[in-house]
């Protein structure tokens, strides 16, 4: 009875935060790219780490339609197979069977088999996009985990520190000479809000004298804020600019490392259902960094709904960003 009770509570308060928010909060970020722009990434070619799902796919999909020659690096290829196949068929439908071949602006997608908790992977990765591909326009590091359990990356590195900082780190030094030859060319990094809670402890990068899940995800966070901020200054006068952003809280299976009680469960997804960015609308300022030519030219700044935004001082220290630049080429590799 008192399950029933509760049960019931929990759906009565949900309808009503539901309601509320179809009333008032309404969709926070509008698609930005409709009809005429169909071709704006013609010719482009658009590497996506993690694009099988949530965000990632949903920033392929429409840069896809904006005729980008999409490359998904994703971990699971099996996945990633399945995900461009239904990202095909979603294509077909919307381009409609009256669509003439090659009117259009539909792009090509690539899958490539690419493991950020590897830096054995991430060289394999680089060595054939350097072999195969003659050129690259955007690079999106989007892939990333969020809260898991204490563990380690392949080459010892505390997960969260080694996949989203690390992963990429190596991922974007190996590719800077494909970009730089592209050029103009874009570098887009997808960080968060969270960084806020994050500092660099140098001490401890792998967090083995203490371990918090919530912080280690905000330090990676942080630590891609930074990382954007001292290539963009590295990256002066190249023609190849990087910006950071953050999406907002959007439904995704990042927090798939999250346990919520069972009675919680409902409510939450209530609540996430209501007021939660759809991974659509999280993907808009991502998609806006890799496309929009009113951010051409602009480079080492923090976005979020497609606007600069302002950062705290911890994530300008310049000083602390050359140390984990220095540090981090040690740890994957590029310098002994």
């Amino acid at each position: 009875m008192a399950v029933a009770t509760v049960a019931a509570f929990l759906a009565a308060v949900g309808g009503a935060l539901w309601l509320a928010a179809r009333r008032f909060v309404g969709p926070s970020v509008q698609r930005l790219h409709r009809g005429g722009d169909s071709g704006l990434m013609r010719g482009k070619t658009v590497l996506i780490t993690g694009a099988n799902s949530g965000l990632g796919r949903a920033t392929a999909a429409e840069l896809l339609r904006l005729g980008a020659r999409v490359i998904m690096g994703c971990r699971d290829r099996a996945r990633a197979e399945e995900a461009a196949g239904q990202l095909r068929r979603e294509l077909r439908q919307t381009e409609g069977p009256e669509e003439e071949p090659n009117s259009g602006g539909a792009g090509e997608l690539v899958v490539r088999e690419l493991d950020l908790a590897s830096l054995r992977s991430v060289r394999a990765f680089c060595q054939e996009m350097l072999q195969e591909e003659p050129r690259l326009d955007v690079l999106i590091n989007n892939a990333g985990i969020f809260q898991c359990p204490y563990m380690k990356t392949e080459d010892g590195f505390e997960t969260h520190f080694g996949v989203n900082h690390l992963g990429h780190f190596l991922l974007t030094s190996l590719l800077l000479g494909l970009l730089k030859s592209s050029a103009p060319s874009r570098i887009v990094v997808v960080s968060s809000k969270l960084y806020k809670y994050g500092d660099i402890n140098f001490e401890d990068l792998d967090s083995e004298q203490s371990y918090n899940k919530s912080f280690c995800y905000s330090r990676s966070k942080l630590a891609n804020i930074l990382f954007t901020r001292e290539l963009a200054r590295r990256l002066e006068g190249t023609n190849v600019t990087v910006n950071a952003l953050h999406p907002g809280i959007v439904r995704t299976n990042l927090g798939r490392h999250i346990h919520l009680p069972l009675l919680v469960k409902p409510l939450f997804n209530l609540v996430s259902w209501a007021f939660f960015k759809t991974p659509v609308e999280g993907a808009q300022t991502s998609i806006y960094l890799a496309s929009s030519p009113e951010v051409e030219g602009v480079s080492g700044k923090y976005f979020g709904d497609c606007k600069e935004e302002e950062l705290l001082p911890k994530a300008m220290d310049d000083s602390v960003a050359r140390k984990l630049w220095d540090i981090s080429e040690v740890m994957v590799g590029i310098l002994k």
